[in-house]
């Protein structure tokens, strides 16, 4: 059972409805504990003043959502790091326990998925070592397979922590359930994270049917995802943040009143996570 002050609303929940100081003012009707924005309401509200009214809410920012996008062009472009530099400088400004990254798949035309993998990589490096001078942790989203060849090659839990053990402090992994529910090994690479290296914990469920991969999540416990068990896995890994609700859901939650949303992922969070 998780209670209000263990959830943090991913903004993407109800970013149709509501502005961003409309979710702050919201996840403190609801006594929600944390708050994670999305750059362009955060950009939209203007970051200082976001900052300013996160702290007075007293919310934890569980993170930012996103950085990355290394591939667009087929190598690392200055443009995508000076993007990436803004979006640690927008972390540190709001007090984000990290940058999650979203790294980019197949560059237009490209067939080429290590020389991909490899792009990421690098631009990984690139990004933390600027973010280690900020003060800002780094977090690898590993995204589902079908997103591999327009949003993300990395793909599993192991991919993630492989390329952490190869670049050392300050990064991570956000394990999204949406994204690796389905992975036989998610319980020995969470513990292979352990605490300092999961980062991030977002939930949701996964529809059957799902009507589009993207903007067709579920609330907690209208899906399959057994959400009580990853969450015991997760403990056991050690992680002790707070569990992130994100639903892109174009025909259903993104279709009704928000605090109907914040009400029912209070309410399914303590009966169903």
């Amino acid at each position: 059972m998780l209670t209000p002050d263990r959830i943090s609303l991913n903004t993407a929940t109800v970013r149709e409805q509501w502005s961003l100081a409309e979710c702050i003012e919201g996840c403190q009707r609801h006594g929600l504990g944390g708050i994670s924005p999305w750059r362009d309401k955060l950009q939209e509200m203007g970051v200082t003043k976001a900052a300013q009214a996160i702290r007075a809410a007293g919310l934890t920012v569980t993170g930012l959502c996103r950085g990355g996008w290394y591939t667009a062009e087929g190598r690392l472009t200055p443009a995508v790091k000076d993007d990436n530099r803004r979006a640690v400088d927008e972390a540190a400004e709001i007090g984000a326990d990290c940058l999650v990254m979203v790294v980019g798949g197949l560059a237009d035309g490209s067939r080429d998925l290590p020389g991909a993998r490899a792009v990421v990589e690098d631009g990984l490096a690139d990004t933390l070592d600027y973010a280690r001078g900020q003060g800002v942790k780094v977090a690898i989203e590993p995204l589902h397979p079908m997103y591999a060849a327009d949003r993300a090659c990395v793909n599993t839990m192991g991919q993630a922590l492989d390329i952490c053990d190869r670049l050392g402090e300050g990064i991570g992994v956000a394990c999204d359930v949406y994204h690796v529910w389905w992975d036989p090994d998610l319980k020995a690479q969470m513990r292979r994270a352990g605490p300092d290296r999961l980062m991030a914990y977002h939930i949701c469920d996964w529809l059957v049917p799902t009507r589009d991969f993207l903007t067709d999540r579920g609330m907690m416990g209208d899906g399959v995802i057994d959400l009580p068990l990853l969450a015991g896995w997760a403990a056991e890994a050690g992680f002790e943040g707070l569990h992130e609700v994100e639903i892109f859901s174009a025909e259903d939650w993104w279709r009704r009143d928000p605090d109907e949303v914040l009400a029912t992922i209070v309410e399914r969070a303590a009966n169903v996570c």
